[in-house]
């Protein structure tokens, strides 16, 4: 009987295979009585530059399947809520008309924008409100400055700046705006509903291609803005500035301002603040003819602003949002340097990533509620086209899955090591250039536990699998009675391999559609458990593959 159930175990997939060339071995434990405290949902936040595709058919089932990730919980950031224009959608573009003049004369239209926030609603997504851009008949810009200029991907970054990004011509009408849009989204929406949304002022406004003035320009215009809502609804949740990266000089400034200068609108000291934001990007490249992912650059950016945050005692223990968390900056950008979005390397380079920022909020001290993924989908554009997004043409693409993954892992974070995962100093100080990082979150829900593995590295070239012995100790219970695992990887969980296995059509049939959506699925499998080394310990081995995420769910 014995001799059986060893052949059965060799034989059955994801456990530990005999030695191989392409193989190494990792041991890892897991400690399910030993919590570490809560691990918060960070990952449930998303955004996009271009609001109106949230209206279009691919786009609104996006969002359905956003909101199913965690119901009620998910969030979403759009720019150019407030742009004037007739709500066509473009790259880096958006619009909503929310605002015009009559004769000097403010005129409020609701209509594009409410049937964006309608469609968040409808589909259990609450917004991440960014009060931009600016409207243009409040636009301070000079006569010689265009509203608008339109961008095409490739063309260089600033060529987006234009009108919409000055200051207003006049901070009475501007704060009238803002005042009367949330009092609509209060009498539309509920209360209770609008109290649950974050609201922030503009898009890092210490890059000059987003703000055309100076820092207490902007300083005055967040305090304008802020008091307007807090004027409509006084309980509402304000913060910003949402800074590009740890946000140097300025933010250095903001949070002084908001700490202890004198408010721009009210005369009083400081400014409303319930959450502080700021963004982090990775730095890919291309290098020898592949990508190599800059997993250390975004690391070190959350740290440093971290370090910023922490040294204001005002601020200190605020609730942070990465108000934008990504791999690179520009997701409506193409370059060789970005060919990893489509494929299983956006996946593990997800997972691998949000690991650390966990560990970096923990390690210090910080009270980080949201990293936000700006990546939606871009409508009317090619199969796979390579732009930053979660779905192609309605079909969801590997990274879409490692948050699904993350969606099921419980509340409790629990102890737990791996012989090969890298350090948290190395990582961010190296990335994973010089050995493959394969590690593991584990957490506890009720009877539940959940073990997230990773098998990352920065560069883009083939990888070894990682044959992985995991011993989970003192389980809920005593013992398990079920354990099964799902992966996401260069086959698994995964459309992109599927459609260039099928000859990367450029129009798939609705048959071709049809598989390319069932290879995009997480498939869940039965594993079955070691033999118990003691009575207190679970064992189980699994084949990670180079560029794979699994969950593994022991009851």
């Amino acid at each position: 009987m014995k001799n059986c159930l060893l052949l059965f175990l060799l034989l059955t997939p994801r456990l530990l295979p005999a030695a191989s060339s392409d193989e190494f071995p990792v041991t890892m434990t897991v400690d399910a009585a030993h919590h570490l405290g809560s691990l918060p949902p960070i990952w449930r936040f998303f955004g996009a530059d271009e609001p109106n595709y949230a209206t279009t058919v691919t786009g609104t089932k996006l969002l359905m399947e956003l909101g199913d990730l965690r119901t009620g919980e998910v969030y979403f950031r759009a720019h150019n809520l407030l742009t004037t224009g007739d709500g066509t959608p473009d790259f880096k573009w958006g619009s909503t008309n929310i605002y015009t003049e009559d004769h000097g004369s403010p005129v409020y239209d609701f209509t594009i924008v409410d049937d964006i926030i309608d469609r968040y609603i409808a589909s259990g997504i609450h917004p991440y409100l960014e009060i931009g851009f600016m409207p243009e008949a409040l636009s301070s810009a000079p006569s010689e400055v265009p509203y608008r200029r339109a961008w095409h991907p490739g063309e260089d970054y600033k060529g987006i700046t234009a009108g919409w990004s000055y200051p207003p011509k006049s901070f009475a009408k501007w704060s009238e705006l803002v005042y009367q849009w949330t009092r609509h989204n209060v009498e539309r929406y509920g209360r209770a509903e609008v109290e649950r949304w974050y609201f922030e002022v503009w898009n890092e406004p210490n890059l000059d291609f987003y703000w055309s003035a100076t820092p207490d320009s902007f300083y005055q215009m967040h305090d304008y803005a802020i008091d307007a809502v807090r004027r409509a609804l006084p309980t509402a949740r304000v913060g910003g500035p949402d800074a590009a990266g740890a946000g140097g000089a300025f933010m250095d400034g903001f949070l002084q301002h908001v700490a202890v200068g004198t408010n721009f609108a009210t005369g009083r000291v400081g400014t409303p603040t319930d959450f502080i934001s700021f963004h982090a990007k990775g730095q890919p490249t291309f290098v020898d003819g592949h990508v190599r992912m800059g997993i250390a650059n975004q690391l070190k950016t959350i740290d440093e602003a971290f370090s910023k945050i922490a040294a204001v005692p005002q601020l200190a223990h605020k609730a942070i949002i990465i108000g934008e968390n990504d791999p690179e900056g520009c997701a409506a950008c193409p370059g060789p340097q970005n060919a990893y979005r489509n494929g299983s390397l956006y996946a593990s380079y997800t997972a691998a990533s949000y690991a650390r920022i966990w560990e970096l909020a923990r390690a210090r001290h910080m009270h980080l509620e949201g990293a936000l993924t700006w990546a939606f989908t871009f409508d009317g554009q090619p199969w796979f086209a390579g732009y930053r997004q979660l779905a192609t043409n309605g079909v969801d693409l590997p990274v879409l899955n490692v948050f699904r993954l993350f969606s099921r892992l419980g509340s409790q974070q629990l102890a737990s090591t791996s012989s090969a995962q890298l350090s948290l100093d190395t990582i961010e100080s190296k990335g994973a250039t010089t050995a493959p990082d394969v590690g593991l979150l584990a957490a506890a829900e009720d009877s539940r536990v959940d073990i997230l593995l990773w098998n990352y590295q920065d560069d883009d070239v083939p990888g070894s699998t990682a044959a992985v012995h995991i011993d989970v100790l003192n389980l809920p219970g005593g013992r398990a009675t079920r354990a099964r695992i799902a992966q996401v990887g260069r086959r698994e969980g995964n459309s992109y391999a599927a459609w260039q296995a099928m000859g990367s059509p450029a129009a798939p049939t609705p048959a071709q559609i049809d598989r390319l959506i069932g290879a995009s699925r997480l498939k869940w499998h039965e594993t079955p458990l070691l033999t118990r080394a003691s009575a207190n310990v679970e064992s189980l081995s699994v084949r990670l593959p180079s560029q794979s995420v699994a969950l593994v769910e022991l009851r």
